[in-house]
């Protein structure tokens, strides 16, 4: 099921649209200012990565010390909270949770993707 994303023409926003079937001739309405002049774009292919992706890429925190310094990727900070929850014997958090298994498939924070 494939997503379209598609630039206005007028406030130059992207807007997505979630399609069930593939559709090359698809006119979809700004969803930021409602215009009509979109143009479908080119989309950035998605990637999920795995822990054992993450880890060969930037390292093994454990093998580093562990510490907040360690974790080079926002996909890893997930594990270290993770980490200093479970050491504390606390639960993590329903939001903090949704959070880091975003991350893990690589929905990043506007703040995060920024970097």
């Amino acid at each position: 099921m494939p997503i379209y994303e598609f630039r206005c023409a007028d406030c130059g926003k992207v807007t997505n649209h979630f399609t069930r079937k593939i559709d090359t001739e698809l006119t979809v309405a700004c969803e930021h200012c409602e215009s009509a002049r979109t143009s479908r774009m080119m989309s950035r292919f998605g990637r999920s990565y795995t822990r054992a992706d993450i880890i060969e890429r930037y390292g093994d925190p454990a093998e580093m010390g562990g510490g907040p310094d360690a974790y080079r990727d926002p996909r890893q900070i997930g594990s270290w909270v993770e980490k200093k929850f479970d050491e504390y014997g606390m639960d993590l958090p329903e939001g903090a949770r949704e959070m880091i298994d975003a991350a893990r498939e690589g929905e990043l924070p506007d703040a995060v993707k920024d970097l």
